[in-house]
This record gives C-alpha cells, structure tokens and sequence, in this order.
C-alpha cells in the first residue's frame, strides 16, 4: 500500500487543483495494482476497482487515503468484470454533481455515478491538441459524450463545433458544460441521434475543418470498434476537404494502432498519417499499444 500512497501523493503534488488520475495500476507499472485506479475530481477521490478484493483490502486503501488532507471524500466503485458497477461513499463529503476544472476549464461531474463520472481524464492531451489547434475551425465531434472536445475547441477560437452522440443525457449535460464556460452560443450544435441511421444532418453543416471520433471501445447496441469503426471512417471524404484534419481515438487495449491505419488506409487513402498523441503522464504504460490511442491525420487531396 506504501507504494500506492507514494503515487497518489506524487499525483496530487502536479494537479495543482485540476482534474487528475492519481493512480493508474491498469497500466501495468505497478504490479499487484492492475486492478486499482484512482481519479481525482478535487477535492475527492474516486476508487474504482477492476477485480474483486478482500473488504480488509479497501478498508485499508481507504484509511491510507484518509491521511491525506487533500482528499476531503472517498468513493469506492467496484466493477468485476461480468457484474454491474457497484458505488459506495467510504467517507467525507461527496456531492450527486459537482464542477471540476481541467486545463482551465470548467465541466460537470458525478463522482457517484455508477461507470462513468462525466469527464474522460485520458483524454486530456487530445484536448490540449485541440484546443491550441482548433482556432477559426469547423469541428465535427463525433461520440461526444459531455462535449469536453467541444468546450476545448471553443475556448481555442472555434468557428463552429457540432456535437453528436446517441445519448440526450450526455448531450444535455454537455450543453451545461459549455454554459459553465461561457460558450453557451450559436456556435456549438448538438445532435442527439443514432449517427448510423442517417448522415444526413451531419452533413449539413459541413465540410469540417477538423473531426474528432473518439467512441467507446465496446458498447452492445450502439458501438463495437471491429464492425463500426469502418462504417465513420469510410464517411471522411464527405464530411472533409483538402486541409482537413482528423482524430481517430481508440481505447481498447486489444487492438493497437495498427487497427486504426490499415482502416484508415483502405477506407480513406487521401488522408496522410502525421502523428500519435502522446497521453498523458498520470496514464503510464508498460506496453504503450494497450493505452489510448489518438491517431493525427491530414486530408491531402
């Protein structure tokens, strides 16, 4: 456990009060904690659990924690695989629905939410991109979630970002995430619909300067990266014109970033291959094909 209190602490020391991951053992570099990550929404900590533990187990992770006079709540979230998440408040004060502040930004979050809180803490890098790149762009962002790529795009002088995921909720939250900021204007568009039952309104508003697609790895019933995939990718020479940019983001440490080239390459040859992302430093990987991967591309004709 010394070793787990020494990372958090580390962490915690270079959030200077931003969202942070505090422990990432799903990365396999600190082995016995494969199973354990640790997010922080300042000021509380958010336990998630990839295997099931003995309860002495938590109780002392989570008396460790309590030394610490940052964290101020803890929640435990345990989801074996096969089973459904399960939450519970260990200790201190932890709201439904609380701000958290990432890059200077400002978006909403449920640290006691089963799954999910609301905020996507890999990700950061792909946010940073965009926002020092998105300026005077027309964005297309596609599984979007809460809108964390649009409230970047828009804090970075976007000239317009369209946003679209299947779930009203996610949108709806969004949508709060950009008044947080003050970007609550025409120049965000939110679609809440199935994207693979028409393009149509997609289209519309293009052709886009920059497309993020940053679905979920796995998702039965809406997404699953093996079969869909292909289906966006192949929509690129559409949506886009010479000069335009694309992020191809994927999650699923089974596939690396071979998957997302050789589609893009049989699907889009037009688009050149400039760069990987890098992700950020409280992520670390011992084999960086099993991390997120965020792919750069540039439409050339």
């Amino acid at each position: 456990m010394q070793q787990v209190i020494a990372e958090v602490n580390r962490q915690l020391a270079l959030s200077h009060g931003e969202s942070r991951r505090i422990f990432h053992g799903r990365g396999h570099c600190f082995p016995g904690f494969e199973h354990l990550v640790i997010d922080w929404f300042p000021p509380v900590a958010v336990v998630r659990l990839y295997k099931e533990v003995e309860e002495s187990w938590v109780t002392e992770l989570s008396d460790s924690l309590k030394t610490l006079n940052a964290i101020q709540g803890l929640v435990v979230q345990r989801r074996s695989r096969g089973q459904e998440a399960q939450q519970s408040l260990a200790w201190g004060e932890v709201p439904e629905q609380m701000n958290t502040m990432e890059l200077g930004l400002f978006y909403q979050v449920k640290p006691q939410r089963n799954q999910n809180s609301g905020l996507f803490l890999d990700m950061r890098e792909g946010r940073r991109w965009v926002m020092h790149n998105a300026g005077g762009k027309r964005v297309l962002n596609l599984f979007s979630y809460t809108c964390a790529f649009s409230v970047a795009a828009l804090a970075g002088g976007a000239e317009q970002v369209v946003n679209v995921d299947m779930s009203r909720g996610a949108i709806n939250v969004g949508r709060e995430n950009h008044r947080l900021n003050g970007l609550a204007d025409e120049r965000a568009k939110f679609l809440a619909y199935d994207l693979f039952r028409s393009w149509k309104r997609v289209r519309q508003y293009g052709p886009y300067d920059l497309i993020v697609i940053d679905p979920p790895s796995f998702q039965p019933g809406s997404f699953v990266a093996e079969k869909d995939y292909r289906k966006v990718i192949r929509r690129l020479n559409e949506l886009t014109r010479t000069g335009s940019e694309v992020l191809a983001c994927h999650n699923d440490p089974k596939n690396s970033t071979g998957f997302l080239r050789q589609l893009m390459q049989e699907e889009c040859p037009d688009f050149r291959f400039i760069e990987r992302l890098s992700n950020p430093d409280d992520f670390p990987e011992a084999e960086a094909e099993k991390g997120l991967k965020v792919l750069r591309y540039v439409r050339e004709n």
